[in-house]
């Protein structure tokens, strides 16, 4: 049986000044969150969750690429990525952690902006109101360092004990006045080989 939605949420913020100074890009950030039941509610330890991610993930992660792509205007205006899951307090974090570490819930996503880097994530158990963040980084360079960001809301009545809150989020743009360099300044200077870091 697909998700059971209770409630959808748009969140946009957009920031047009930091540190008292005029952004020249204002940033946009982007979440979109889905309020569902639980679909291992009431059963006790499950050991396959398998069955119900098949049924619930490629759906969820349809619809909510499509609520970033609304956003946005389209997956090429995407730059930094994430996704996030908070199960209540019933339930277990593998129940979250089902549902978006699954390629199909993600996969939609990362196609749908040409994306190259993996899907920077949170998975939390908590209750209504519960901090819901979703870490963002660059779609294509996991290493740029701009576009570590953070989209923090909540939801007043989510999730219920028996809910868990799934969620996708984007950036349009990186963080206003971003100078600390990227991680290869970091590594050169280190002395590692940039292309291999584990290498000295």
């Amino acid at each position: 049986m697909p998700a059971e939605i209770r409630k959808t949420l748009l969140h946009i913020e957009e920031t047009l000044i930091e540190g008292g100074k005029v952004a020249p890009v204002p940033l946009k950030m982007i979440a979109a969150v889905a309020v569902i039941k639980n679909p291992w509610a009431g059963q006790g330890f499950v050991e396959d969750l398998k069955p119900a991610i098949h049924d619930c993930a490629p759906g969820l992660g349809e619809m909510l690429t499509g609520m970033i792509l609304d956003a946005a205007g389209g997956g090429d205006a995407v730059e930094g990525y994430g996704k996030s899951g908070i199960v209540g307090v019933n339930g277990e974090v593998e129940h979250a952690s089902a549902l978006i570490h699954t390629l199909r819930f993600g996969n939609h996503y990362r196609e749908a902006v040409g994306a190259k880097s993996y899907l920077a994530f949170t998975n939390t158990r908590g209750p209504a109101n519960a901090p819901l963040q979703i870490p963002l980084m660059d779609k294509n360079d996991g290493g740029r360092r701009s576009h570590y960001l953070t989209i923090q809301l909540s939801v007043a009545d989510a999730p219920g004990p028996d809910e868990i809150v799934i969620a996708l989020g984007a950036s349009i743009g990186g963080r206003p006045h971003h100078r600390i360099g990227d991680r290869y300044q970091d590594l050169k200077e280190l002395g590692h080989d940039v292309d291999n870091p584990a290498a000295v």
